[in-house]
C-alpha cells in the first residue's frame, strides 16, 4: 500500500520533469541549428551547408560579445546582491510582523510587476538625468532593482512567515552575539529562500532590455541589447550563436540551484535548526 503511491508519485515527477525539459529545450533547437548553418531555407528540414563562422565571429574580439557577456554578468550579479541585502530584512518585516499599512506596503512592492516597466522607467529616467546616472552602469544596476526586488522580497516574506524566532531567542539567551545568531541560526534556515530569490532576481536582471536601453542609452551594451541588434539585422546565424551564449549562464545557474527549487527544500531548513 505504501509502494504504490510512491511509484505513482515518482512517475508523475518524471513525467513533469520530462515535459518541462521538452518545453524548455525544443525552442532552442532551431536557435542551435542556425548558429551552425550557412543559410537555411524552406522547405529544407536541415541546412544544406554548415559553418562555424558565426561562432568564430561571436567569440572574436571585434564582435564585442564576450565584453557584453561579462558586463551583463556583472550587472546581474550586483543587482542580485543588492536585492538580497534589501530583500532579506524587508521580507522578515513582512513575513514575521503585523503593522498598520502592511497591505499597502505589499501592494507597493508588487506594483513594479503590475505596472508596465516602460511607464515606470520613463519617470525614473528624468530623475536619473538630473543626478547623472543615465548612460552609466550604476544607473542600469539601480534600475534593475525595480523588477528584481519584488521577487526577492516576496520569496523571503514566505520564508520568514514559517520561521520560528524562538530559536534566535534561545541562542541569544545562551550568550550568542547577534552576528553569531544570524550566522549559525537564521542564515541556515533562510538560505534556500535566498538562493531561490537570488536565482529569480538574477534571471530577471539578466533578461532586461527596455530598462537597460532607456537608462543605459545604448552606451551600456549588455548581451540582450547586442542580441536584439543582430536579430533585427537579419543575421540569423550570428543571432543563433549569441543566443546560445546568452542562455548558457541561466542554464548553468538553474542546474546548480535545482535542488533548492522544490517547495520542500525551500522550507526544509526550518526543521534542521
Amino acid at each position: 500500500m505504501i509502494e504504490k503511491p510512491t511509484l505513482l508519485s515518482n512517475s508523475f515527477r518524471f513525467i513533469t520533469i520530462a515535459m518541462l525539459i521538452t518545453w524548455l529545450v525544443l525552442p532552442l533547437i532551431p536557435l542551435a541549428i542556425w548558429s551552425f548553418a550557412k543559410g537555411w531555407f524552406f522547405p529544407h528540414i536541415l541546412p544544406k551547408y554548415w559553418s562555424l563562422k558565426a561562432w568564430e565571429y561571436a567569440l572574436s574580439d571585434t564582435a564585442g560579445v564576450l565584453d557584453s557577456l561579462w558586463l551583463t554578468i556583472f550587472i546581474s550579479a550586483v543587482a542580485t546582491f543588492l536585492s538580497i541585502l534589501i530583500g532579506v530584512p524587508a521580507g522578515r518585516a513582512l513575513g514575521m510582523y503585523k503593522f498598520k499599512g502592511k497591505e499597502i506596503v505589499e501592494l507597493l512592492i508588487l506594483a513594479p510587476t503590475i505596472v508596465p516597466g516602460i511607464a515606470v522607467v520613463l519617470g525614473i529616467h528624468s530623475v536619473f538625468i538630473s543626478i547623472g546616472l543615465t548612460n552609466t552602469v550604476t544607473g542600469v544596476i539601480l534600475v534593475h532593482l525595480i523588477p528584481t526586488l519584488p521577487y526577492m522580497v516576496l520569496v523571503m516574506s514566505g520564508i520568514f512567515a514559517n520561521f520560528d524566532a524562538e530559536f534566535e531567542d534561545q541562542a541569544r539567551s545562551l550568550g550568542a552575539s547577534p552576528i553569531k545568531t544570524f550566522w549559525y541560526i537564521t542564515l541556515p534556515a533562510i538560505l534556500p529562500g535566498i538562493i531561490v530569490g537570488g536565482l529569480f532576481a538574477f534571471l530577471v536582471s539578466w533578461s532586461q532590455y527596455i530598462l537597460t536601453l532607456l537608462i543605459g542609452g545604448g552606451r551600456v551594451l549588455t548581451l540582450p541589447l547586442l542580441l536584439f541588434n543582430f536579430a533585427t539585422s537579419g543575421r540569423n546565424d550570428i543571432t543563433g550563436a549569441i543566443g546560445m551564449i546568452y542562455i548558457l549562464p541561466g542554464i548553468i545557474i538553474l542546474l546548480l540551484t535545482a535542488k533548492h527549487l522544490s517547495g520542500r527544500s525551500a522550507v526544509g531548513g526550518f526543521g534542521q535548526i
